[in-house]
């Protein structure tokens, strides 16, 4: 069979050789068609480069179509994946120091509090236009697998406004489930899971072993796991009080409620600093940089690694290709997807994007009814969602009032700020990342008039955060080359590699 996939981002540092392996390692998919596009030509040749090494070593005659044209890319996919990160660290950068001088403290800032939000103001207008250019010239019925970040607002905005169906995708369930297991002392395949939510406040709402409820069991064996007991005491307070172990990582969990990074003094008790992941002060950021720099230097040295083996036993448990072998040959395949809820759970809105369990054949993709969330995890996610959904409406209309009230209504903004500082917060960000909105033209405009004519309420210029830790040199990362290509083959959510678009 041949059909074409399209990804857009391609200049991944790691990921897109990930998802392409993951791909290709399916037999019948070995005559496929293969398009990469990017905005960066030298991040696109080397990922190209390398790419096409893995590709020749493993026997198979496909040759990738690398291009800055995205629309010659697109043209007759049938199946897309989104990786994008639209303005690269550049703007990364702003979505965590800026509100840092306001005493926003973010882990990651990708997608809630305020470099979330930021994130989809700029994400959100160029997937519509990825999603024009596919209605005009992808293949029919063409597919978006979207893996960029803020996952819900992106998701949301492409289902609702690009008229392209978009099915996003992450790994936290798998990760938690990982950790479920490794809490219980049992292997993953032998845990079987409902988990149910929106994107990173997913909640594992059963846990079974050879048939037994094991969800009550989760509080005490992760208070007594000795690693997770000391690295996960954001997630297994929110377990204590919720009743529920949730998929994002202690970091992420840490950022989107109002709860644990408020008191810069307190900070510290809740978070540990053995891995970024774990609650370090723009920890995502600091190990982005630090893989971007390490690998333009080695990338000679990275052609000199053996080729990635195409080989089943070798896939990650990324869904993108499963879903795709699914829908081809109709091999099923179940997973956890972020979708239109559209009544699966019955105690969030419909139009919103839920992440469910879901499964796939040649007929489609499947998500069955779950039902209501328990009440307080669905009090959770509602407060998300409020900002997810003021965050999309304004990104797509420019309605820079419905941005600073999806800044209010964000936990942690919120519990941090008060208005006339998110007011002047969300100037300085407009200002700030002007090129990257074209929507809120008029608004910059006004944002630059008061900074030029009102008083400014003071901040904390240069202010680096409760628990932050110092960027690695090239040179001091050279010490330890294995450690250094692990962290730049590895820096996106602890599993796939930074987007560099």
């Amino acid at each position: 069979m041949s059909f074409k996939v399209a990804f857009i981002g391609a200049g991944s540092i790691g990921f897109t050789r990930t998802l392409l392996r993951d791909l290709l390692s399916v037999p019948e998919f070995g005559n496929i068609q293969i398009a990469f596009t990017d905005i960066n030509q030298k991040n696109l040749d080397m990922v190209t480069q390398l790419a096409q090494r893995d590709i020749d070593a493993n026997g198979l005659d496909i040759k990738i179509e690398s291009t800055l044209d995205r629309r010659e890319a697109l043209r007759n996919a049938k199946y897309v994946i989104n990786v994008v990160r639209i303005g690269g660290l550049e703007a990364f950068e702003q979505d965590v120091e800026i509100p840092l001088e306001y005493g926003i403290d973010q882990c990651v800032g990708d997608t809630l509090c305020a470099g979330g939000i930021m994130y989809g103001q700029r994400g959100i207008p160029a997937v519509l236009d990825f999603c024009k250019d596919i209605r005009e010239v992808g293949a029919e019925g063409c597919i978006m697998l979207n893996y960029a970040n803020p996952n819900a607002m992106i998701t949301w905005a492409c289902n609702h406004y690009g008229q392209v169906p978009t099915i996003g995708l992450c790994h936290g369930v798998q990760h938690g489930h990982q950790q479920i297991a490794n809490a219980l002392g049992l292997k993953q395949e032998e845990v079987d899971i409902i988990c149910a939510g929106i994107n990173h406040q997913t909640w594992y709402i059963k846990v079974q072993h050879q048939g037994r409820d094991m969800t009550g069991l989760l509080l005490e064996a992760f208070e007594k796991h000795p690693e997770y007991s000391r690295t996960e005491r954001v997630r297994i307070d929110m377990l204590r009080r919720f009743g529920y172990f949730s998929t994002e990582s202690n970091g992420h969990l840490s950022e989107y409620v109002p709860w644990y990074r408020k008191r810069p003094d307190e900070i510290n008790e809740w978070i540990d600093l053995g891995v970024w992941i774990d609650g370090e002060t723009g920890g995502y950021l600091r190990v982005c940089r630090e893989g971007r720099n390490w690998f333009e230097v080695d990338f000679p040295n990275w052609l000199k690694e053996p080729p990635m083996e195409y080989a089943q036993e070798k896939r990650s448990q990324e869904h993108g290709s499963y879903i795709i072998e699914g829908l081809e040959n109709g091999r099923v395949y179940r997973g956890h997807f972020n979708v239109v809820n559209r009544g699966v759970l019955t105690n969030l809105p419909d139009d919103v994007i839920v992440e469910v369990p879901g499964y796939v054949d040649a007929t489609g993709v499947h998500i069955p009814v779950i039902g209501d969330l328990p009440l307080g995890c669905a009090a959770v996610c509602n407060a998300s969602i409020s900002v997810q959904r003021l965050a999309v409406e304004a990104a797509v209309h420019g309605d820079d009032m419905l941005l600073r009230q999806a800044m209010m209504m964000d936990p942690l903004v919120g519990a941090v700020c008060n208005p006339p500082e998110i007011w002047q917060l969300v100037d300085d960000m407009l200002i700030a990342q002007e090129k990257w909105l074209p929507q809120y033209k008029t608004a910059i405009a006004k944002a630059k008039e008061r900074r030029a004519t009102e008083p400014r309420i003071p901040t904390r210029k240069g202010y680096r955060g409760a628990a932050r830790l110092r960027e690695k040199t090239v040179e001091e990362m050279a010490k330890d080359r294995k450690a250094a290509v692990k962290n730049a083959s590895a820096t996106d959510k602890a599993e796939a590699s930074p987007n560099v678009e």
